[in-house]
């Protein structure tokens, strides 16, 4: 706004400059005109004769001039129809006319040959073309350059009687120029004013917006060339200007940056104790191997190797989906999305299907009357879905059933997943959330489940803004009888 002020200051300044020029060429034309057509009259009437032809009486011109009262600062002259000077309010003001002496010649030295004035023959033949109109008996009206360079302000009309033209009257104003100088020299001021204002802007500018700048981008090649975790300039996030925003965001940006390479260091020593164990197991099988002949523990040795390759294979495949989440949720935008239509979906696949630990299981869904659409993503949504299905299958008993229900309330969409199974036990009701935590019932596979299916299920659902957590089903009696685990996602204009 300060350099919008300085230079309106600037453009107020110059258009009032040419308004002024303007305006004041125009009201002197006009009042020349006026004095003009007024002298002019008094001549024709006082004289000029008409018998035996018209003529204008040259002494009683010029007394008639001398006898008028005219400012100063203009110049009236009178010339016959001939182009003849006649009469000069100059010479009747007794004015001298000046100009610049040559230089003083050394004794014995020939004057110099006589010069040409550009501008003096410049000023003659514009003089002589006005005159020329107004002999034709035109009013003249206008700017034309002066003998000594000036500009002036013309109006040359003719004396005519009847319809005879006797003579030119020209009245020349030559204040025009001096009175622009003059408002030139008022404007200053301003001009001064405006520079002030523009250097009081740039300085503002470079002390509140480039300074900070340079100082959030010196950070951030700190940040950059010591290996740092986050940036932290507390002075300017305390602004509330852009400039505040602009550190706040860093921060904020550098700390996720932060918190995202401790997951992924923590993710990478996970993964590297999870990997080692099994490895483990199948070295000391493959040692003993050799070690063992033909018979029932031959074959359980290979049956163990089986096994450890099996959940090596389902862990390595669990662990790249799980690596492949980020970028797949910050690749695909979020579309609209029917959770009951999806998870309707979902559940009929699960019709007469069986599974490890989920034989005979029956999943139910409840609906509600209308559709619930979601901003989200449908295929990792319906990847969460599938793994709490899933799991609740495992827990369950053979025989068992899981309850979906969908609940529409409050903006939110809500989906709970109830199993029969023995529930959790309370103390890990967090940390099923885990990274490979597992706690499998009795007579589950070793090594059947990774561990990573409800880490993935609480990833996918706050990256759609939403929450998960798990509880106990209990009955009258306070027994735990099963476990629910809840989604709330963010209705889609809710």
């Amino acid at each position: 706004m300060l350099n919008f002020v300085g230079l309106a200051i600037l453009i107020i300044g110059a258009l009032t400059l040419n308004e002024l020029r303007r305006g004041l060429v125009n009201a002197r034309i006009e009042s020349l005109i006026t004095q003009g057509e007024w002298v002019a009259r008094l001549i024709d009437e006082a004289a000029t004769v008409g018998e035996p032809e018209p003529a204008l009486q040259a002494n009683d011109a010029a007394r008639l001039l001398q006898l008028l009262h005219l400012p100063r600062s203009q110049r009236v002259r009178l010339f016959d129809k001939d182009g003849r000077l006649i009469a000069d309010s100059y010479d009747v003001a007794d004015r001298v006319d000046w100009k610049p002496l040559p230089p003083a010649r050394k004794p014995g030295q020939a004057p110099p040959a006589a010069q040409k004035n550009p501008t003096a023959e410049r000023a003659a033949r514009a003089l002589q073309a006005e005159l020329d109109a107004a002999m034709r008996g035109e009013q003249v009206k206008g700017r034309r350059i002066g003998e000594n360079g000036e500009q002036l302000v013309s109006v040359s009309l003719p004396i005519q009687r009847v319809r005879a033209v006797l003579g030119v009257l020209t009245l020349e104003a030559g204040d025009v120029d001096a009175i622009i100088a003059a408002e030139r020299v008022a404007l200053i001021p301003f001009i001064l004013i405006a520079i002030g204002v523009t250097t009081l802007s740039s300085f503002m500018i470079y002390a509140l917006v480039a300074r900070p700048v340079l100082r959030l981008a010196r950070a951030a090649d700190r940040v950059q060339q010591a290996r740092a975790r986050s940036i932290s300039m507390p002075d300017l996030a305390r602004r509330e200007d852009e400039i505040g925003d602009l550190t706040r965001s860093l921060e904020q940006m550098t700390d996720s940056l932060s918190e995202r390479m401790d997951a992924i260091e923590r993710f990478a020593a996970d993964v590297a104790h999870e990997i080692r164990n099994p490895l483990t197991s199948i070295r000391s099988a493959v040692e003993t191997l050799d070690l063992v002949g033909e018979g029932p523990a031959r074959v359980r040795l290979t049956g163990i190797l089986k096994q450890d390759v099996g959940r090596l294979d389902r862990l390595v495949t669990d662990i790249a989906n799980a690596s492949r989440l980020d970028a797949e949720l910050s690749r695909d935008e979020p579309r609209p999305v029917d959770l009951v239509r999806l998870i309707g979906d979902i559940v009929s696949v699960y019709a007469g299907s069986a599974s490890p630990g989920g034989a005979g299981v029956t999943v139910r869904i409840t609906e509600p009357g209308d559709a619930i659409i979601v901003a989200g993503r449908e295929g990792p949504l319906g990847q969460v879905f599938r793994n709490l299905i899933d799991n609740a299958r495992s827990f369950s008993a053979p025989g068992g059933e899981v309850r979906v229900t969908l609940i529409k309330a409050r903006g939110r969409a809500e989906v709970v997943v109830e199993d029969d199974g023995p529930g959790i036990p309370p103390d890990n009701l967090e940390t099923v959330f885990e990274r490979f935590y597992t706690s499998r019932p009795k007579g589950t596979a070793f090594g059947s489940n990774s561990g990573l299916g409800l880490s993935i299920a609480r990833q996918i659902i706050e990256a759609h803004g939403g929450e998960i957590h798990a509880e106990n089903c209990a009955d009258a009696d306070g027994a735990i009888v099963g476990a629910r685990f809840i989604v709330r996602l963010p209705e889609r204009g809710g």
